[in-house]
């Protein structure tokens, strides 16, 4: 029996009613982890009715309508306290710089409203003669500051050729794409079937665990993508301990190594964790460079991945081949 499509009334007051609070509590630098608690929990318990209404209707968050359903994926996301302390930060920092850009400008008495959302395109603006409205993709959480002052010099002053190169660089990068990948992963359902059509991963995992890990690495979840990718071909979500494959690599053409050292890469992630470096996530460390260099056919395999990336034309708002 199929289900129909739930859209979920004030998704969007209540996602406001969030913004508001976060906007609130970042605009005071001086906020407590009790505050911080307090919000985690407000997010825990939105994310948690949105699931209990589609269970109730023996459906998943993946059947919400489209604006549902990146709201609900927002709001998961920042269910993790690390990904929210990281969104207070970064909207603190937004906010002092608009701030600061409106002083100079002489537009002090400018009200202002940050937001950091699940959103289609890189940033938007809404400006009146004496408000403004930023919104930033949720995929510039990680951003270094000097993007993070590019996105405000061109929503509040007017966009200028090095600072949109700047934005878009970054939106070209692995830290961009894999926020991105994680709100949409977030309320899909994955057939966590590791048996494709030619490959299967459970194999592939033994395999890789005998020869790099000493077989020491537990076993994550393991699962292919619905759809074929060209410019992400695997991604380890952490607090589902589930890699997910590219289903462009379950290919009779593909071979083996190839997606031996996809999965190597993932499994790398779940090896050497995430560190968080002056308030800034860091996956590709040093360590975790050297570590991939190891693969025995590393060369060989970034030039296969490189090849499948020219399959299709590139999309640029998804960046470069990376895994």
């Amino acid at each position: 029996m199929s289900v129909k499509s739930i859209s979920l009334k004030n998704i969007k007051v209540q996602q406001n009613s969030i913004l508001q609070e976060i906007f609130h509590l970042s605009s005071n630098p001086n906020y407590d982890f009790t505050q911080i608690q307090k919000l985690n929990q407000t997010l825990i318990q939105t994310a948690t009715k949105i699931e209990n209404i589609c269970s109730n209707q023996q459906a998943t968050p993946s059947n919400l309508t489209n604006l549902s359903r990146k709201i609900y994926s927002w709001v998961k996301f920042l269910t993790d306290e690390q990904y929210l302390k990281l969104h207070l930060k970064t909207t603190g920092y937004v906010l002092e710089s608009a701030k600061q850009l409106l002083g100079i400008h002489g537009q002090k008495s400018f009200k202002l409203m940050i937001e950091i959302t699940n959103l289609a395109g890189l940033y938007q603006v809404r400006k009146s003669a004496s408000t403004a409205e930023i919104m930033i993709s949720e995929g510039f959480i990680n951003a270094p500051k000097a993007v993070l002052q590019a996105l405000v010099e061109s929503a509040l002053v007017g966009k200028s050729q090095d600072n949109t190169r700047l934005i878009r660089s970054f939106a070209s990068t692995e830290e961009y794409i894999a926020v991105l990948l994680e709100l949409d992963l977030i309320a899909e359902v994955v057939a966590e079937n590791p048996q494709g059509k030619f490959y299967n991963l459970n194999e592939l995992f033994d395999k890789v665990n005998h020869e790099y890990f000493a077989a020491s690495l537990a076993k994550p979840r393991l699962a292919w993508s619905r759809v074929n990718t060209y410019r992400k071909f695997g991604h380890y979500e952490s607090a589902r301990d589930r890699i997910v494959m590219s289903l462009t690599l379950d290919d009779a053409k593909v071979p083996g190594f190839v997606v031996e050292f996809v999965l190597y890469h993932e499994l790398l992630h779940k090896y050497h964790g995430t560190k968080w470096v002056k308030g800034r996530r860091m996956v590709h460390t040093k360590e975790f460079r050297i570590s991939e260099n190891q693969f025995k056919s590393y060369n060989e395999a970034s030039r296969w991945l490189d090849k499948l990336t020219r399959i299709e034309k590139p999309d640029l708002s998804l960046g470069k081949n990376l895994i």
